[in-house]
Protein backbone atom coordinates (compact mmCIF):
# COMPACT_ATOMS: atom_id res chain seq x y z
CA UNK A 1 0.00 0.00 0.00
CA UNK A 2 0.95 3.55 -0.85
CA UNK A 3 1.18 5.39 2.54
CA UNK A 4 -0.32 8.94 3.50
CA UNK A 5 -2.90 8.34 0.93
CA UNK A 6 -6.92 8.79 1.00
CA UNK A 7 -7.95 5.49 -0.19
CA UNK A 8 -11.73 4.72 -0.86
CA UNK A 9 -12.89 1.93 1.20
CA UNK A 10 -16.47 1.46 1.30
CA UNK A 11 -19.83 2.84 0.37
CA UNK A 12 -21.57 5.24 2.41
CA UNK A 13 -24.66 2.86 2.78
CA UNK A 14 -22.99 0.00 4.27
CA UNK A 15 -22.66 1.81 7.69
CA UNK A 16 -25.86 2.67 8.95
CA UNK A 17 -26.76 4.35 11.81
CA UNK A 18 -27.01 2.36 15.09
CA UNK A 19 -24.78 -0.27 13.71
CA UNK A 20 -21.42 -1.30 14.11
CA UNK A 21 -19.67 -2.88 10.47
CA UNK A 22 -16.44 -4.58 10.61
CA UNK A 23 -14.26 -4.78 7.46
CA UNK A 24 -10.69 -5.99 6.85
CA UNK A 25 -8.96 -2.97 4.54
CA UNK A 26 -5.40 -2.41 4.02
CA UNK A 27 -4.44 -5.75 5.55
CA UNK A 28 -6.23 -3.92 8.71
CA UNK A 29 -9.16 -5.59 10.62
CA UNK A 30 -11.70 -2.18 11.08
CA UNK A 31 -15.17 -1.48 12.51
CA UNK A 32 -16.81 1.42 11.41
CA UNK A 33 -20.08 3.61 12.88
CA UNK A 34 -21.89 6.89 12.76
CA UNK A 35 -22.17 8.54 16.30
CA UNK A 36 -25.26 10.82 16.81
CA UNK A 37 -24.41 13.42 14.18
CA UNK A 38 -24.07 10.57 11.32
CA UNK A 39 -19.88 11.12 11.46
CA UNK A 40 -17.94 7.67 10.64
CA UNK A 41 -15.87 6.50 13.12
CA UNK A 42 -13.04 4.23 11.88
CA UNK A 43 -11.25 1.75 14.90
CA UNK A 44 -8.99 -0.86 14.84
CA UNK A 45 -11.22 -3.98 16.07
CA UNK A 46 -9.23 -5.10 18.60
CA UNK A 47 -10.29 -3.86 22.13
CA UNK A 48 -7.39 -3.10 24.46
CA UNK A 49 -8.08 -5.12 27.45
CA UNK A 50 -8.24 -8.06 26.27
CA UNK A 51 -8.37 -8.04 22.45
CA UNK A 52 -11.81 -8.99 21.71
CA UNK A 53 -13.53 -7.47 18.14
CA UNK A 54 -15.16 -4.39 19.17
CA UNK A 55 -17.34 -4.84 16.39
CA UNK A 56 -19.36 -7.81 17.74
CA UNK A 57 -20.36 -5.14 20.92
CA UNK A 58 -22.80 -2.25 21.20
CA UNK A 59 -23.62 0.95 19.23
CA UNK A 60 -23.97 3.67 22.30
CA UNK A 61 -25.12 7.29 20.72
CA UNK A 62 -21.38 8.69 20.12
CA UNK A 63 -19.65 5.48 21.26
CA UNK A 64 -19.37 1.80 20.65
CA UNK A 65 -19.04 -0.98 23.60
CA UNK A 66 -16.52 -3.96 23.34
CA UNK A 67 -19.32 -6.85 23.78
CA UNK A 68 -16.68 -8.58 26.49
CA UNK A 69 -16.43 -6.16 29.97
CA UNK A 70 -18.29 -3.29 28.02
CA UNK A 71 -15.34 -0.36 27.54
CA UNK A 72 -16.83 2.23 25.85
CA UNK A 73 -14.81 4.17 23.02
CA UNK A 74 -15.90 7.39 20.93
CA UNK A 75 -15.17 7.84 16.85
CA UNK A 76 -11.18 8.80 18.06
CA UNK A 77 -10.56 5.82 19.69
CA UNK A 78 -10.64 7.67 23.28
CA UNK A 79 -11.94 5.91 26.09
CA UNK A 80 -14.85 6.91 27.26
CA UNK A 81 -16.26 4.34 30.23
CA UNK A 82 -14.69 1.20 31.93
CA UNK A 83 -17.92 -0.15 33.40
CA UNK A 84 -15.46 -2.38 36.26
CA UNK A 85 -14.07 1.21 37.51
CA UNK A 86 -18.00 2.66 37.89
CA UNK A 87 -19.45 6.01 35.99
CA UNK A 88 -17.37 8.02 38.85
CA UNK A 89 -14.03 6.30 37.33
CA UNK A 90 -11.86 8.04 34.93
CA UNK A 91 -11.28 6.93 31.67
CA UNK A 92 -8.15 6.19 31.11
CA UNK A 93 -6.22 6.82 28.79
CA UNK A 94 -3.84 3.48 28.30
CA UNK A 95 -7.54 1.46 27.17
CA UNK A 96 -7.42 3.71 24.11
CA UNK A 97 -7.57 2.09 20.71
CA UNK A 98 -6.21 2.70 17.20
CA UNK A 99 -8.50 5.24 15.47
CA UNK A 100 -8.22 6.40 11.57
CA UNK A 101 -9.05 9.47 9.78
CA UNK A 102 -12.93 8.87 8.14
CA UNK A 103 -14.20 11.10 5.54
CA UNK A 104 -17.17 10.75 3.24
CA UNK A 105 -18.00 12.09 -0.04
CA UNK A 106 -19.49 10.78 -3.14
CA UNK A 107 -21.63 8.31 -1.14
CA UNK A 108 -18.06 6.67 -0.26
CA UNK A 109 -16.20 6.35 2.74
CA UNK A 110 -12.50 7.65 2.63
CA UNK A 111 -9.87 6.30 4.96
CA UNK A 112 -6.29 8.25 5.60
CA UNK A 113 -3.42 5.46 5.43
CA UNK A 114 -0.38 7.24 7.26
CA UNK A 115 0.59 9.59 9.23
CA UNK A 116 -2.89 11.80 10.56
CA UNK A 117 -1.33 15.22 10.31
CA UNK A 118 0.06 14.74 6.94
CA UNK A 119 -3.75 14.34 6.10
CA UNK A 120 -4.95 16.53 2.72
CA UNK A 121 -8.25 17.94 2.45
CA UNK A 122 -8.55 16.76 -1.56
CA UNK A 123 -10.20 13.27 -1.48
CA UNK A 124 -9.71 11.60 -4.95
CA UNK A 125 -12.46 11.46 -7.03
CA UNK A 126 -13.74 12.95 -10.87
CA UNK A 127 -15.63 16.14 -10.01
CA UNK A 128 -17.06 16.63 -13.61
CA UNK A 129 -19.43 13.45 -12.29
CA UNK A 130 -21.01 15.98 -9.44
CA UNK A 131 -24.15 17.39 -11.52
CA UNK A 132 -27.43 17.59 -11.19
CA UNK A 133 -29.66 14.63 -12.70
CA UNK A 134 -26.75 11.97 -12.97
CA UNK A 135 -27.52 8.49 -11.50
CA UNK A 136 -25.47 5.23 -10.40
CA UNK A 137 -25.90 1.60 -10.38
CA UNK A 138 -23.65 -0.39 -8.31
CA UNK A 139 -21.98 -3.78 -8.09
CA UNK A 140 -19.58 -5.18 -5.93
CA UNK A 141 -17.01 -7.81 -6.51
CA UNK A 142 -13.54 -9.49 -4.71
CA UNK A 143 -10.80 -10.72 -6.31
CA UNK A 144 -8.03 -13.10 -5.27
CA UNK A 145 -5.83 -10.41 -6.41
CA UNK A 146 -3.61 -7.77 -5.50
CA UNK A 147 -5.16 -4.42 -6.39
CA UNK A 148 -2.45 -3.17 -8.46
CA UNK A 149 -2.67 -5.59 -10.76
CA UNK A 150 -6.65 -5.16 -10.45
CA UNK A 151 -5.58 -0.96 -11.56
CA UNK A 152 -3.22 -2.17 -14.36
CA UNK A 153 -5.70 -4.10 -16.11
CA UNK A 154 -8.11 -1.61 -16.23
CA UNK A 155 -5.33 0.53 -17.76
CA UNK A 156 -4.18 -1.85 -20.00
CA UNK A 157 -5.20 -1.01 -23.62
CA UNK A 158 -3.74 -4.23 -25.52
CA UNK A 159 -6.09 -7.28 -23.75
CA UNK A 160 -8.97 -6.23 -24.76
CA UNK A 161 -9.65 -8.00 -28.00
CA UNK A 162 -9.08 -10.84 -26.48
CA UNK A 163 -10.38 -11.18 -22.72
CA UNK A 164 -13.20 -9.47 -24.18
CA UNK A 165 -13.37 -10.87 -27.68
CA UNK A 166 -17.28 -11.40 -27.76
CA UNK A 167 -17.94 -8.30 -25.53
CA UNK A 168 -15.84 -4.74 -25.87
CA UNK A 169 -13.29 -6.32 -27.84
CA UNK A 170 -15.67 -7.26 -30.67
CA UNK A 171 -13.96 -6.29 -33.85
CA UNK A 172 -10.24 -8.33 -33.35
CA UNK A 173 -8.90 -4.79 -33.59
CA UNK A 174 -5.40 -6.61 -32.33
CA UNK A 175 -3.02 -3.72 -33.46
CA UNK A 176 -2.49 -1.22 -30.67
CA UNK A 177 -1.98 2.40 -32.12
CA UNK A 178 0.16 4.42 -29.26
CA UNK A 179 -1.62 4.40 -26.67
CA UNK A 180 -2.45 8.32 -26.00
CA UNK A 181 -0.85 9.26 -22.15
CA UNK A 182 -0.99 12.78 -20.37
CA UNK A 183 0.63 12.35 -16.69
CA UNK A 184 -0.88 15.12 -14.20
CA UNK A 185 0.43 15.12 -10.65
CA UNK A 186 -1.16 11.76 -9.48
CA UNK A 187 -3.02 11.88 -12.07
CA UNK A 188 -3.40 9.38 -15.60
CA UNK A 189 -5.08 10.09 -19.16
CA UNK A 190 -5.01 8.04 -21.76
CA UNK A 191 -7.05 6.73 -24.81
CA UNK A 192 -7.44 3.43 -26.69
CA UNK A 193 -7.05 3.65 -30.58
CA UNK A 194 -6.75 -0.02 -31.39
CA UNK A 195 -7.13 -1.10 -35.06
CA UNK A 196 -7.54 -4.79 -37.35
CA UNK A 197 -4.12 -5.43 -38.07
CA UNK A 198 -3.66 -5.22 -41.90
CA UNK A 199 -0.09 -5.33 -42.05
CA UNK A 200 0.36 -1.28 -41.26
CA UNK A 201 2.47 -0.30 -38.60
CA UNK A 202 1.19 1.01 -35.15
CA UNK A 203 0.84 4.71 -34.92
CA UNK A 204 3.37 5.98 -32.48
CA UNK A 205 1.63 7.85 -29.20
CA UNK A 206 3.64 11.67 -30.70
CA UNK A 207 0.81 10.88 -33.10
CA UNK A 208 -1.73 10.67 -31.25
CA UNK A 209 -3.80 12.95 -29.04
CA UNK A 210 -6.20 12.19 -25.88
CA UNK A 211 -9.94 11.78 -26.97
CA UNK A 212 -11.77 14.11 -24.39
CA UNK A 213 -14.66 12.30 -25.45
CA UNK A 214 -14.11 8.92 -24.95
CA UNK A 215 -11.22 7.74 -22.41
CA UNK A 216 -9.87 6.09 -19.28
CA UNK A 217 -8.37 8.39 -16.42
CA UNK A 218 -6.96 6.69 -13.01
CA UNK A 219 -6.61 9.14 -10.05
CA UNK A 220 -4.24 7.72 -6.95
CA UNK A 221 -4.37 5.56 -5.11
CA UNK A 222 -7.27 3.56 -6.15
CA UNK A 223 -10.25 5.26 -8.39
CA UNK A 224 -10.93 4.57 -11.97
CA UNK A 225 -12.58 6.43 -14.48
CA UNK A 226 -14.16 4.80 -18.22
CA UNK A 227 -15.02 7.93 -20.30
CA UNK A 228 -17.07 6.46 -22.60
CA UNK A 229 -19.27 9.12 -23.68
CA UNK A 230 -20.01 12.41 -22.30
CA UNK A 231 -22.95 11.12 -20.91
CA UNK A 232 -22.16 7.85 -19.44
CA UNK A 233 -19.43 6.59 -17.21
CA UNK A 234 -17.91 3.91 -15.14
CA UNK A 235 -16.27 4.57 -12.28
CA UNK A 236 -14.01 1.70 -9.94
CA UNK A 237 -12.78 2.01 -6.78
CA UNK A 238 -10.48 -0.90 -5.98
CA UNK A 239 -10.40 -1.69 -2.44
CA UNK A 240 -7.61 -3.36 -0.76
CA UNK A 241 -8.68 -5.92 1.39
CA UNK A 242 -5.04 -7.50 2.14
CA UNK A 243 -1.99 -8.10 0.10
CA UNK A 244 -4.03 -10.98 -1.86
CA UNK A 245 -7.71 -9.49 -2.24
CA UNK A 246 -9.17 -6.63 -3.73
CA UNK A 247 -12.75 -5.73 -3.50
CA UNK A 248 -14.10 -3.76 -6.75
CA UNK A 249 -17.17 -1.20 -6.04
CA UNK A 250 -18.31 -0.35 -9.38
CA UNK A 251 -20.51 2.43 -10.39
CA UNK A 252 -22.07 3.33 -13.80
CA UNK A 253 -23.24 7.02 -13.96
CA UNK A 254 -25.57 8.06 -16.64
CA UNK A 255 -27.28 11.81 -17.34
CA UNK A 256 -27.95 10.49 -20.64
CA UNK A 257 -32.30 11.68 -20.74
CA UNK A 258 -33.70 14.04 -18.99
CA UNK A 259 -36.27 12.05 -17.38
CA UNK A 260 -34.40 10.31 -13.99
CA UNK A 261 -36.73 7.06 -14.80
CA UNK A 262 -35.31 6.84 -17.85
CA UNK A 263 -31.66 7.78 -16.54
CA UNK A 264 -32.58 4.79 -13.76
CA UNK A 265 -33.17 2.49 -15.86
CA UNK A 266 -29.79 2.73 -18.36
CA UNK A 267 -27.99 2.50 -15.05
CA UNK A 268 -29.92 -0.67 -13.96
CA UNK A 269 -28.11 -2.50 -17.65
CA UNK A 270 -25.07 -0.81 -17.32
CA UNK A 271 -24.84 -2.45 -14.05
CA UNK A 272 -25.34 -5.99 -15.55
CA UNK A 273 -22.98 -5.35 -18.71
CA UNK A 274 -20.48 -4.68 -16.27
CA UNK A 275 -20.68 -7.76 -14.29
CA UNK A 276 -20.31 -9.60 -17.22
CA UNK A 277 -17.33 -7.61 -18.45
CA UNK A 278 -15.70 -7.46 -14.95
CA UNK A 279 -16.05 -11.66 -14.84
CA UNK A 280 -14.31 -12.13 -18.03
CA UNK A 281 -11.41 -9.74 -16.73
CA UNK A 282 -11.50 -11.36 -13.15
CA UNK A 283 -10.79 -14.95 -14.87
CA UNK A 284 -7.34 -14.01 -15.79
CA UNK A 285 -6.24 -11.40 -13.42
CA UNK A 286 -6.63 -13.63 -10.49
CA UNK A 287 -3.98 -16.29 -12.81
CA UNK A 288 -1.10 -13.42 -12.31
CA UNK A 289 1.82 -13.79 -10.31
CA UNK A 290 3.10 -12.15 -8.54
CA UNK A 291 0.57 -11.56 -7.26
CA UNK A 292 1.25 -7.89 -6.45
CA UNK A 293 2.83 -5.76 -9.25
CA UNK A 294 6.37 -4.03 -9.03
CA UNK A 295 8.25 -1.26 -11.10
CA UNK A 296 11.19 -3.51 -11.79
CA UNK A 297 10.14 -6.96 -12.36
CA UNK A 298 11.02 -9.57 -15.14
CA UNK A 299 7.71 -9.22 -16.97
CA UNK A 300 8.75 -8.23 -20.38
CA UNK A 301 6.49 -5.12 -21.45
CA UNK A 302 5.39 -4.18 -24.82
CA UNK A 303 5.24 -0.70 -26.14
CA UNK A 304 1.00 -0.73 -25.55
CA UNK A 305 1.86 -1.39 -22.10
CA UNK A 306 2.92 2.57 -21.74
CA UNK A 307 0.07 3.70 -18.86
CA UNK A 308 1.15 0.62 -16.59
CA UNK A 309 4.83 1.36 -16.90
CA UNK A 310 3.62 5.02 -15.85
CA UNK A 311 1.13 3.55 -13.27
CA UNK A 312 4.12 1.33 -11.34
CA UNK A 313 6.77 4.52 -11.77
CA UNK A 314 4.18 6.47 -10.26
CA UNK A 315 3.45 4.61 -7.74
CA UNK A 316 7.07 3.31 -7.14
CA UNK A 317 7.64 7.25 -6.30
CA UNK A 318 5.36 8.13 -4.28
CA UNK A 319 5.87 4.80 -2.25
CA UNK A 320 9.21 6.28 -1.62
CA UNK A 321 8.41 9.55 -0.83
CA UNK A 322 6.34 7.97 1.82
CA UNK A 323 8.79 5.90 3.47
CA UNK A 324 11.25 8.79 3.56
CA UNK A 325 9.02 10.89 5.59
Amino acid sequence: MIKNQWYAILPSKEVKAHKIVAVKRMGLDLCLFRNDDGDVGCLVDQCSHRGAAISKGIHHGNCVACPFHGIRFDKDGKTVLVPANGKVAKAEERFNVTSYLAKEAHDMIYLWYGDKEKATEQLPFFDDLIKEGTVYSEMSDCWNAHYSRCIENQLDVVHVPFVHYNTIGRGNKTVVNGPALEVKDKFLVLSANNSVDEGQEPIKASELAINPHMNLRFMFPNVWQNYISDHIRVVIFFVPVDDEHTIFYIRFYTDQFKMKTLNQLTAFVGRYMNRIIERQDKRVVETQRPKASTLISGEHLLRGDSPIIMYRKIRDTLKKEADET
